[in-house]
């Protein structure tokens, strides 16, 4: 870890009134920890670590007599070993009486990694502990110009693939070709590779009932494609080392769809609206807005229009290197979350509704850029823009 990310850190421990960072890790169970860190998972860590970030001045490094070299490579103004429990609390004396943020949340489950033995331990040698959760959307999650020209970069080719794909099934559809759910997964799939882009699953393609299941999966080839299917697509990917994109359209597999898949969709299209004004209203007045309010104005809308059983998830997720990311979600619900939407965040914003034969949401990302929330794919406010008319042209073969 450089000198440079080190006070990027710190800065990060300031702004959220801190007196530090502790991260700290065993048999790598902290993948966070490692990834900020720079721990490589080949590293030896058969016994517990800790690396104590001070708000100002220097680390401590605390690591096994044994795997003493762990720590190596990391800033530290002081250096300490231990070989048994006694000598890790006399380890621990200095960061005692002070304000830590670690690794553990009640609600934001995705960012708990620290387990109640290890926060025992700690709290008992007198640290003060609070979750880092805020610090860990501040540091790793907010992004700057060049993350946000790469997840533009990802989202613009994810929207050609996406309608690549969609050109694919309407020419099938008017030719008579049987087509499978297989074929528009590899489809997405090959134009992950010609633009190069990588993923962490491969992406979602569901028809009929199957789309019903917002986790859906199939090997093989899947089902076949029928007239009168609902078609869900979900793709996310990202460059080498960049911000990843994650966007989700819903189709219909025929000419005229049922009024009453029109209108569900309507809803869903109207709370993913509602969330964005929401959001876009909240920053013109300069008004702090969290991702748990944001979820309850679309939530809102869904259970207004009667659909309220057929909501199965939250309405957006947190998007940084990982396509599930640190950062805030728009949850009020599944892991309730109360961190402030800032400058640099990036989330999706997908409500959904899935009933019994069919189901469906649409997935746009959006970004907070010079104090305006932006809809990624063009940079363009939502209202009125080619996203909304695309997928409303979705329904219409």
């Amino acid at each position: 870890m450089t000198r440079e990310l080190l006070e990027k850190i710190q800065k990060a421990i300031r702004h959220e009134n801190l007196d530090g960072w502790l991260f700290c890790n065993f048999r790598h169970r902290d993948r966070l920890a490692d990834q900020i860190l720079d721990r490589s998972d080949s590293l030896a860590n058969s016994r517990l670590w800790v690396y104590a970030v001070p708000a100002r001045g220097e680390p401590l490094a605390i690591t096994h007599v044994i795997e003493s070299g762990h720590l190596d490579g990391l800033p530290a103004g002081t250096r300490r070993c231990y070989a048994n429990r006694a000598g890790l609390r006399e380890c621990l004396v200095p960061l005692k009486e002070k304000r830590w943020g670690v690794h553990l949340s009640e609600q934001i489950t995705a960012i708990s990694y620290l387990d109640g033995g290890t926060a025992a331990l700690f709290s008992g040698a007198g640290l003060i502990l609070t979750s880092a959760e805020s610090l860990i959307q501040r540091f790793k999650s907010l992004l700057d110009r060049a993350q946000i020209e790469s997840h533009e970069r990802a989202a613009n080719g994810l929207y050609e693939i996406v309608e690549s794909v969609w050109d694919f099934v309407c020419a099938s559809y008017k030719s008579g070709a049987v087509i499978y759910e297989g074929d528009l997964r590899d489809r997405m799939e090959d134009g992950f590779v010609r633009r190069n882009l990588v993923r962490d699953h491969p992406p979602l393609a569901a028809a009929g009932k199957n789309s019903a299941n917002p986790h859906y999966d199939f090997t093989g080839k899947g089902s076949m494609v029928q007239a009168g299917d609902v078609i869900q697509l979900d793709l996310w990917a990202k460059e080498v080392d960049g911000i990843y994109a994650d966007i989700s359209w819903a189709g219909y597999y025929g000419k005229n769809p049922p009024k009453e898949i029109e209108a569900a969709f309507a809803c869903v299209l109207e709370a993913r609206d509602r969330a964005f004004d929401f959001i876009a209203a909240s920053f013109a007045e300069h008004r702090p807005v969290t991702g748990a309010e944001v979820d309850h104005e679309a939530r809102r809308v869904l259970f207004n229009r009667g659909y309220g059983e057929a909501v199965k998830h939250r309405t957006g997720h947190g998007i940084d290197t990982n396509v599930h990311g640190s950062g805030v979600n728009i949850d009020e619900t599944e892991f309730p979350d109360t961190r402030r939407i800032l400058e640099g965040s990036c989330f999706s914003l997908e409500p959904g509704i899935y009933l019994t034969d069919y189901g469906f949401r649409t997935e746009i990302d959006v970004y907070i850029d010079g104090g305006k929330a932006l809809v990624s794919g063009g940079a363009v406010p939502l209202t009125g823009s080619k996203i909304t008319r695309l997928q409303r042209a979705l329904l219409e073969l």
